[in-house]
């Protein structure tokens, strides 16, 4: 038994060499990353929780996300800040100076080649607690890895039935991993009725935001985009637009938005670490072109990417 047990091993192994070889003749898409965890450096994800961690049973995690692209990093030092704060808002304390995980996540970036386009995940959580975390039970870890850029041609939204909570509800002054789910659902509606993301209401009413990114509109060559009331994280690409439509002359106003505003606007864009910035091409029922305002805008982030060169 024993020696037919090790004819089928070695059989096995021979089949997933074989597999391998083939995948990589055709071209089969690899994910190609990095992660940083405990003073090592590893190529495949590390295997850090369990079930009675309170991260895994209670979502005591939080996270930021950088981009990395032809070996730019735009606003990383901001993605890393932010951090500690939604770990300190989560009710823990981050382990790590903001100048240390800055230069970690250069290190990662710099080990894949310059051309990649990654997604830059530092992310703090919590081993210890019963309903609330320890705060001294904190650890770190860190994932860079392949995420294309998406293209820049446009997305559909529609108006979900789920809505973004109050600040009194939920954590919603961290980038905390919990607030996720309710983004997941609206999302996979929008996509079973045939569009790719979600707008969601705030608990009055207002829009808040797209499921995965900040929103704006533009009316008469002003662009718009909802108050930052608590109920969401107003990002750090909502702020870089908001700079660099300043400097282009193009007026901003921080409002509260109803539906109807979307729907009467000139254009619609989205503002986030994905894609940065990105014309809604249709929502609901309406057909929309990529509008002056957000394709200049993408241009000038573009270029201002350009001096956050890691290589």
């Amino acid at each position: 038994m024993i020696d037919a047990g090790r004819a089928a091993l070695a059989c096995a192994n021979d089949y997933l060499i074989e597999l391998l070889d083939y995948m990589t003749k055709k071209g089969a898409p690899t994910m190609a990353g990095v992660f940083f965890y405990n003073g090592d450096w590893y190529d495949e994800s590390p295997r850090v929780t369990g079930p009675m961690e309170h991260a895994f049973w209670m979502s005591s995690t939080v996270f930021d996300g950088a981009r990395s692209f032809q070996g730019m990093a735009p606003d990383l030092d901001k993605h890393c800040a932010r951090l500690a704060r939604s770990a300190r808002a989560l009710g823990f304390e981050p382990t790590m100076e903001t100048e240390e995980v800055l230069d970690l996540c250069t290190q990662a970036v710099r080990k894949l080649p310059k051309e990649s386009e990654l997604y830059i995940r530092p992310m703090y959580f919590a081993r210890g607690g019963f309903i609330d975390p320890e705060p001294d039970s904190a650890e770190f870890i860190l994932a860079v890895y392949d995420s294309p850029m998406p293209d820049a041609d446009g997305f559909s939204a529609h108006f979900a039935q789920e809505r973004r909570p109050a600040r009194d509800m939920a954590p919603t002054d961290a980038k905390a991993s919990c607030l996720y789910p309710n983004s997941g659902r609206a999302v996979a509606a929008a996509r079973k009725a045939g569009f790719d993301n979600a707008i969601l209401m705030d608990a009055n009413d207002n829009v808040a935001e797209f499921a995965t990114s900040n929103i704006w509109t533009v009316k008469d060559g002003v662009a718009f985009t909802p108050a930052a009331t608590g109920c969401f994280l107003a990002g750090i690409t909502r702020e870089r637009v908001k700079i660099l439509a300043d400097a282009a002359g193009i007026e901003v106003q921080e409002t509260f938005m109803s539906r109807e505003d979307v729907m009467n606007a000139d254009e619609i864009f989205n503002s986030g670490n994905f894609g940065k910035i990105m014309p809604v091409t249709r929502v609901e029922g309406r057909e929309l072109q990529p509008g002056p305002v957000a394709m200049k805008l993408r241009a000038m982030y573009m270029e201002f990417a350009r001096d956050s060169q890691l290589f």
